[in-house]
């Protein structure tokens, strides 16, 4: 009898504590939500390609994490907040949404985190570059993954100076990722001997640039900056050639320029550019196997944004997975612990203020001569370590670290 107590007790014990293990995982699936934009400016920097990332990664780690499922759902925040804001409340509130991905449009995802800290849920971003997200509008929820605002401007700002590309004027999106960028590229230059001529601002999405275009012709400034993204970006080059300003002596800088809008403008026009990127599909054997499934299912080589994607979820995966829970707290501490070692970044960290820290790198695109083939696009011109690329933690005023 005492036997068979204890054998009762023991397997007692054992299904509790393999319930309280189960329990771990809320609602018994780990649901990932996917909010990007779709059909817009920056659909195809992001869009169809993000959601293509998260999937791919969650069905490389099986499409289970502690036997429990795992779960994509998507939706378009059409680049306005309060639509992002409507999205992400009712995938928590209804959906049981465990996690929030990409988010690009800085304006969009300042006020998704500012619901996800009231939610208490994790937010993996990829898309939006604001430096603000790991400054003053940090959040112990929130992690920064593959760029920002200070990285861009540091990495391609400085390198122009440095050349004596000296004066600068700035072709400017008017929301909260266009001003941001302008701030730390002008801080850049400046702090590099260099001097801001002047600046225009232009509405998001815009589709004639001309008259912003004149103004930085008349300026004289030896280098037109254009602190602008996707759509707006490609289409303020095309007209910066109409306009003659590369033939008239001026430098264009795509402040942020994805692989897909270099490819999208072609080498012809696009040749000469420099930009910064954090992910190119061509540097070494891992980056180009990842890259060649990412293109038979999407259509395109990847963005930084879409490889960081894959990077990020795989990475949350492995918390959840080494942890046994997707309790908000234990996985972000988990994945602040944890190296990133892939093909997206070596020795990459996830730092307190949410800052992922890897290497960023400086291109030049191609003239058509020098490439062998379709997306061939880029010359590596330097690799610029983590901790010299992106701001320095101790100078971001994020409110919640310790000082």
């Amino acid at each position: 009898m005492n036997r068979t107590a204890a054998t009762l007790v023991a397997s007692l014990a054992l299904a509790f504590s393999s319930g309280a293990a189960h329990a771990q995982i809320s609602d018994d699936v780990v649901k990932i939500g996917v909010l990007t934009d779709m059909s817009s400016l920056y659909s195809d920097a992001t869009g169809k390609g993000s959601l293509a990332a998260v999937q791919m990664a969650v069905a490389d780690f099986g499409g289970k994490v502690k036997g429990k499922p795992i779960e994509v759902v998507s939706g378009d925040h059409q680049n306005k907040p309060d639509v992002g804001v409507n999205i992400a409340r009712n995938w928590i509130d209804n959906d049981k949404v465990d996690s929030v991905f990409d988010v690009p449009t800085s304006s969009v995802a300042l006020a998704v985190s500012t619901l996800l800290t009231e939610k208490n849920k994790i937010f993996m971003n990829s898309g939006a570059g604001s430096s603000d997200l790991t400054g003053k509008a940090c959040s112990p929820i929130f992690v920064h993954y593959t760029y920002d605002t200070y990285a861009l401007s540091n990495v391609a700002g400085r390198a122009m100076v440095k050349r004596g590309e000296d004066t600068w004027f700035f072709i400017t999106a008017d929301y909260a990722f266009g001003h941001a960028l302008e701030r730390d590229a002008a801080d850049v230059v400046k702090q590099s001997g260099g001097k801001v001529v002047g600046n225009v601002r232009h509405p998001l999405n815009s589709s004639d640039f001309s008259s912003f275009l004149l103004q930085a012709q008349a300026s004289k400034a030896k280098v037109v900056a254009l602190a602008n993204a996707g759509g707006d970006t490609t289409n303020a080059l095309k007209q910066a050639a109409e306009f003659g300003l590369t033939q008239g002596g001026q430098k264009m800088i795509a402040l942020l320029q994805e692989i897909t809008d270099s490819h999208g403008l072609g080498l012809k026009q696009a040749q000469g550019l420099i930009l910064t990127d954090g992910f190119y599909w061509d540097t070494n054997d891992e980056t180009r196997a990842f890259s060649k499934r990412f293109m038979d299912k999407v259509g395109h080589m990847p963005t930084m944004i879409q490889a960081g994607l894959y990077s990020a979820t795989m990475h949350y995966l492995q918390a959840i997975d080494a942890t046994g829970t997707d309790d908000t707290a234990k996985v972000m501490a988990k994945m602040k612990a944890t190296p990133i070692n892939d093909f997206f970044a070596k020795n990459g960290r996830i730092r307190e203020d949410g800052r992922m820290v890897h290497d960023m790198y400086l291109f030049e695109v191609k003239k058509p001569s020098e490439s062998k083939s379709d997306w061939d696009l880029y010359n590596l011109l330097a690799t610029v370590p983590g901790d010299q690329a992106f701001r320095p933690m101790d100078q971001g005023g994020c409110p919640y670290i310790k000082k």
